[in-house]
């Protein structure tokens, strides 16, 4: 048994039991691929893979059982190469921020340059993805830290923490006739609106409120991002829905908020991390960043084996 054999399990399955993408994937071959799966095999005494012919269809109950060991064997690994590195390249490496357009380019620019003026020697990669795409990425360790409001509190192999609270503001431009109005949701669904893709900055949220109240409103485009929807709310496409945190008054002065309580109620970013992977003291110190609370010891204590167990 040896590590490779060990990445080609995980591999693929992750290709859905694509043997020529495993090999891509690994820069192999795919009769390498196929000789190591049967080399496991043959020293395990049990078939790992269903299949019909040459075909892999899925996982067998003993190969269901291994991957969660493969899984973890390989997170160990991965870490035992990042304690290494703190202790020899203690103020250098790369550190892997997974979070949605939004994060990056409202929440974590102050972050972010705070950051790299202690760590000029770390490669920060920003990485901007959907939440479910970001959820991938730290569990399958392409990712140190993820930052969303969707998704990461869901999944129970990632311990997630409270980052900051925001809800939405309604935008239009400054003579719309709902600036003159109290703003409600029967209001607003009389309107034409402007607002994020599904699955993005609190679509779900939106979707459900309008649903509760019985309102079907008439949504003519959604986008992936804040400034995609300012720009045909200016253009006067619709009302916009977006992340209070999007809007700046002397940035945006041809759309203004339109004043009233928050109709969609207040939602929660939040930092995650996949259980047991480790931290470089940096990343630490990269969400103690975004947070005063989250200290080293606090974030370490909720991923610690006792937590786990």
């Amino acid at each position: 048994m040896n590590f490779q054999q060990l990445r080609i399990i995980r591999e693929t399955v992750r290709q859905n039991f694509n043997l020529t993408e495993v090999a891509n994937a690994l820069f192999t071959s795919q009769s390498g691929v196929s000789k190591h799966i049967k080399d496991l095999e043959d020293e395990l005494g049990v078939e790992l893979f269903v299949r019909k012919g040459k075909r892999f269809l899925g996982l067998t109950d003993p190969g269901k059982e291994l991957l969660t060991i493969v899984e973890r064997m390989l997170l160990d690994a991965g870490n035992i190469k990042r304690l290494a590195e703190q202790f020899s390249l203690k103020d250098e490496g790369q550190l892997t921020i997974a979070t949605t357009h939004t994060q990056a380019r409202y929440a974590l620019p102050q972050v972010v340059t705070a950051f790299k003026k202690a760590f000029p020697k770390v490669h920060l990669v920003l990485h901007q993805a959907s939440p479910e795409e970001l959820v991938r990425l730290l569990l399958e360790g392409e990712a140190d830290i993820g930052i969303a409001t969707e998704a990461v509190a869901d999944e129970t192999e990632l311990v997630s923490f409270p980052y900051y609270s925001w809800h939405h503001s309604i935008i239009a431009p400054p003579e719309h006739p709902l600036h003159q109005q109290p703003l409600t949701l029967e209001a607003l669904a009389d309107y034409p609106l402007v607002t994020y893709h599904q699955g993005f900055t609190g679509r779900t949220r939106i979707d459900r409120t309008f649903a509760e109240a019985g309102l079907s409103p008439d949504i003519v485009m959604s986008a992936l991002d804040a400034d995609v929807i300012k720009t045909y709310v200016e253009l006067e496409l619709g009302v916009g829905i977006i992340a209070s945190m999007a809007y700046n008054p002397e940035r945006d002065r041809r759309v203004k908020v339109v004043e009233g309580e928050p109709l969609f109620g207040h939602q929660t970013t939040r930092i995650a991390i996949r259980r047991g992977h480790y931290l470089r003291s940096y990343a630490y110190h990269f969400i103690e960043l975004c947070s005063a609370a989250l200290d080293e010891q606090t974030v370490r204590q909720s991923l610690s084996p006792v937590e786990l167990a």
